[in-house]
């Protein structure tokens, strides 16, 4: 039997050394910005092109981010096309754009062609997609010139193994980016601590909630009597999970109509019977260009104002749980020190109705002055 030679034993690279530090850089990448730079450097390290382009946030087909080497006269991204084509064949990994026609006639009197393959000469283009089970995250689109010409079977086999790199990279993205966004989300809700303020994902699983919010729960759904005594966990109330998945809808509606959700409006969510207990529903995302979906952000109130009523509560939730939200903004500014006049001009309030907010706190929280209060709130 013929011995092997170190040469035939030695594994063939799969990957050309000229494309290991564009590699190390894609897995390094931190931010949209940083992907899409590693991206260009990735693909021109393996293969001459004409055109880079990259899509990310799909809803169902269409993008909302955008990025490409040069500005064109038309999309780069043909949904129509691309859409029936995927009802037929989903979940596609590699496609080259000129399958998403009926025929090459039918490709050259495309608007596609016309406004991306024309201009720059394209003679093919091929496209690399990304998929999270059923739902698309993210496309590359590759254009090449009649002298760069088709795509070799070396060259398709390269690019598959770069589909793989790239999704990985974007997977790791993703992950960043809601690591990043569920930091943000936490440092704001821990500076309302210990006002009641639970933390939920996109898909309504509890990240996090203070001991406050958790005996508000209690409170929303057994009563004041039920909490005295009963000391398990509630979950959240099934108002508010309804009422999430309002803003999840409307969200979803946004970004389908290509809209910004950025000014997406909270949603206030009163107890059924109890009219004095409310919850504020919010849609928090670090910028319009995360890869990552938004979380929600839960923030209970008591809008109780008697004060046999703020003694029965006070059993059960923090003192600043007992104030409207206005009041509780009220009340961290009077523990920093400040004046009613200037708290009536950092919050555009008159100075009468400072005090009025005052003397409602005092009441319900039964202090009789400022520093009996501020030495309550430490």
């Amino acid at each position: 039997m013929k011995r092997r030679s170190k040469a035939s034993a030695r594994p063939q690279l799969i990957i050309d050394p000229r494309l290991e530090k564009p590699l190390l850089h894609l897995h390094a990448a931190i931010d949209v910005d940083s992907f899409w730079q590693a991206v260009q450097d990735v693909i021109r390290a393996a293969l001459p092109t004409c055109f880079i382009g990259l899509t990310l946030q799909h809803n169902p087909i269409l993008p909302r981010i955008a990025r490409s080497t040069k500005k064109l006269p038309g999309s780069f991204f043909p949904i129509a096309p691309i859409e029936k084509y995927f009802n037929i064949h989903p979940h596609r990994k590699l496609v080259l754009i000129s399958e998403f026609f009926p025929d090459e006639r039918g490709f050259r009197r495309s608007s596609f062609y016309r406004g991306c393959m024309a201009p720059i000469n394209g003679r093919c283009a091929i496209g690399l997609f990304f998929w999270d089970i059923r739902r698309l995250l993210a496309a590359i689109i590759v254009v090449r010139n009649a002298q760069q010409g088709e795509l070799s079977p070396s060259e398709m086999i390269l690019i598959s193994h770069l589909h793989a790199q790239f999704q990985t990279a974007l997977g790791r993205l993703r992950l960043l980016e809601r690591e990043r966004a569920e930091r943000v989300a936490f440092e704001q809700f821990m500076r309302r601590v210990p006002l009641p303020t639970a933390l939920l994902r996109w898909n309504l699983r509890l990240i996090y909630r203070n001991q406050a919010a958790a005996d508000f729960c209690a409170l929303w759904q057994r009563g004041f009597s039920g909490t005295r005594f009963i000391k398990l966990k509630a979950p959240l109330p099934p108002e508010v999970l309804d009422r999430c998945r309002v803003l999840k809808k409307r969200w979803k509606d946004l970004r389908r109509l290509a809209l910004t959700p950025a000014n997406l409006r909270d949603e206030t969510v009163r107890h059924p019977t109890r009219r004095d207990l409310r919850a504020t529903v919010s849609l928090k995302q670090i910028s319009s260009a995360a890869v990552a979906r938004p979380h929600f952000l839960v923030e209970f109130e008591s809008l109780l104002s008697s004060a046999r009523g703020s003694r029965r509560l006070g059993a059960s939730l923090s003192h600043l749980a007992q104030l409207t939200r206005r009041e509780q903004d009220l009340t961290r500014l009077v523990c920093d020190g400040r004046s009613n006049q200037e708290i009536a001009d950092e919050s555009g309030l008159s100075l009468e109705t400072v005090k009025k907010h005052l003397h409602s706190i005092f009441q319900k929280l039964e202090v009789p002055s400022r520093s009996r209060l501020i030495t309550l709130m430490r």
